[in-house]
């Protein structure tokens, strides 16, 4: 988005905030050299990282672990026309260390399909950016459609 396209810019930490209320995200990679997005059920850890859980067999945590990728979220209420959108872009990595791994199993996201073999991504909030748009106006107070 840009500076002057009619949406509210967010705070790193309202953009945060918003994060931890969402249940279901987008992760951006790249795979075989094309861009991919996949749904996502995530979490927030206490330091801004988005956790995401998936199966160890999975494409995805192999194309991300090591690459910078992006993460999105967001709210929308089309009949009130209005909404929010963040984004998370920094470095995944494969969450190894076995105190972490044993603290996300309980306090992590929770995987929507059972799977014996679950492992945690991390991707670190190097930038955290977000937009809202509320209630038809834009960022001038000037309503829409005239």
């Amino acid at each position: 988005m840009y500076r002057n396209d009619g949406f509210l810019e967010l705070g790193r930490q309202e953009c945060l905030r918003r994060l931890s209320t969402a249940d279901v995200g987008r992760v951006v990679f790249t795979r075989d050299a094309l861009p991919a997005v996949l749904p996502v059920h995530f979490s927030v850890d206490g330091d801004g990282a988005v956790l995401l859980r998936t199966s160890a067999a999975s494409e995805m945590a192999r194309a991300v672990d090591g690459a910078v990728i992006a993460f999105e979220a967001d709210e929308v209420d089309a009949a009130a026309r209005s909404g929010w959108s963040v984004v998370v872009t920094g470095p995944a990595s494969v969450v190894t260390d076995p105190v972490d791994r044993q603290r996300l199993i309980r306090t992590g996201p929770r995987s929507w399909v059972a799977r014996p073999a679950d492992l945690f991504v991390r991707i670190e909030p190097e930038l955290v950016t977000g937009h809202e748009l509320r209630g038809g106006q834009d960022s001038y107070g000037v309503s829409w459609p005239p």
